[in-house]
């Protein structure tokens, strides 16, 4: 099992009671209302693959629709950039980054343009982080030239400014794989590299696949492949505070604190917007969310011991075709399907940061120009922009 069993409530122990034991490989069914029928009529959601869900650790639910498993890996997209998110709060844990403060001109510096816009000096590997660098969006409209281009690093860069460093959130796939690079060349080693030592210890979690830029440098914030179990473990690392269910630090409860606070906002859904993590209200809870193309969200709901994995066909657009929303009502569903001793205590007041409408027309066309075993037409790469 991807994560390690821990103590739930002598409520749940009830509802997984009524759980028949299956193969390793198998989706856990559940047969316990009314969380099974939540998760029935979850399958009407045509682009829907997979659900997993965990309650203080323990897996209590599983569902793979059309043949799909939580086993397999599949593109998780752009919610692979709270994954880079947790590298860069590695390295600065581990020395190997001074801090979000820290200036990227210099870690840059062979790739900058020739004359760069004096605003560079003022990026920080914070700004990458939160989408406020102020460089234009080398997403939407702009990703194809983008990842088609000869050097990804140097392109993101030559972006014109369109705000000042620390303004509005620009969102910008460009953004996160210059901090790709930053782990690179600061190390010496690649990013799968970084995140197979850095990472490796918890339980359940593996990058199948991830691919590269033209230098070799894997790419920041998309085309990773993961499985839904491999993400939910993932998701259950920052539920616990950056501390594995075997009880090793990997990650400090700082830097999730940080990556959770809300430093700007969607400019399309007004969702809050952290360290590579969305921030809003589902169901009456706080919720942080990790989200990719096409919809792929990892789901952690601090006050309810909640962490769920859900992927969907990367291939099709979700917010325009209300398929999002449809995943936020789920997991609204699926809070409400869960007895009331699950939960922890009631929820504090809702921070800042969590109390919006959801995100994807900022992440749209970005991603569905690449897909992990090719590429898309560039008009597709267009149809969903910012």
């Amino acid at each position: 099992m991807v994560l390690a069993r821990l103590r739930v409530s002598a409520m749940l122990c009830v509802l997984l009671a009524a759980v028949p034991a299956m193969a390793a490989d198998d989706a856990v069914p559940i047969d316990a209302d009314p969380l099974a029928a939540v998760l029935d009529a979850a399958e009407a959601l045509a682009p829907l693959e997979t659900v997993s869900i965990a309650v203080e650790g323990e897996v209590i639910a599983e569902r793979g629709y059309r043949d799909h498993r939580v086993t397999s890996p599949t593109n998780i997209k752009s919610a692979s950039k709270a994954v880079l998110s947790a590298l860069v709060g590695i390295a600065i844990d581990k020395g190997v980054l001074e801090g979000t403060d820290q200036p990227v001109a210099a870690l840059l510096e062979a790739d900058l343009p020739r004359e760069p816009d004096p605003r560079m000096a003022d990026v920080t590997v914070g700004h990458l982080l939160s989408m406020q660098a102020g460089l234009g969006s080398t997403s939407g409209p702009n990703y194809g030239a983008w990842v088609g281009s000869r050097n990804w690093v140097r392109a993101a860069l030559a972006r014109p400014f369109e705000a000042d460093p620390g303004g509005p959130m620009i969102y910008s796939t460009g953004s996160s794989h210059l901090l790709s690079a930053i782990l690179t060349r600061a190390t010496g080693r690649s990013t799968l590299s970084l995140a197979n030592e850095w990472l490796g210890p918890l339980e359940g979690f593996a990058i199948a696949g991830w691919d590269r830029d033209p230098q070799g440098i894997y790419m920041g914030g998309n085309q990773m492949a993961m499985s839904p179990r491999a993400l939910l473990a993932f998701g259950e690392l920052y539920r616990l505070g950056g501390v594995t269910p075997s009880g090793e630090r990997l990650l400090s409860a700082e830097w999730i604190e940080e990556s959770w606070a809300r430093r700007t906002r969607s400019r399309f859904s007004g969702d809050g917007y952290g360290y590579g993590w969305f921030l809003r209200r589902i169901g009456g809870e706080d919720v942080r969310f990790a989200w990719g193309f096409g919809g792929q969200m990892l789901y952690i709901v601090p006050a309810r011991g909640l962490t769920v994995a859900m992927t969907s066909d990367a291939n099709m657009p979700s917010a325009r075709t209300g398929h999002r929303d449809d995943l936020h009502r789920l997991l609204a569903d699926i809070i409400a399907a869960l007895p009331p001793a699950v939960a922890a205590e009631p929820d504090a007041a809702p921070d800042a940061a969590s109390d919006a409408e959801g995100q994807e027309a900022a992440l749209g066309a970005q991603e569905a120009a690449v897909r992990l075993a090719g590429d898309t037409p560039p008009a597709e790469a267009a149809s969903e922009g910012l």
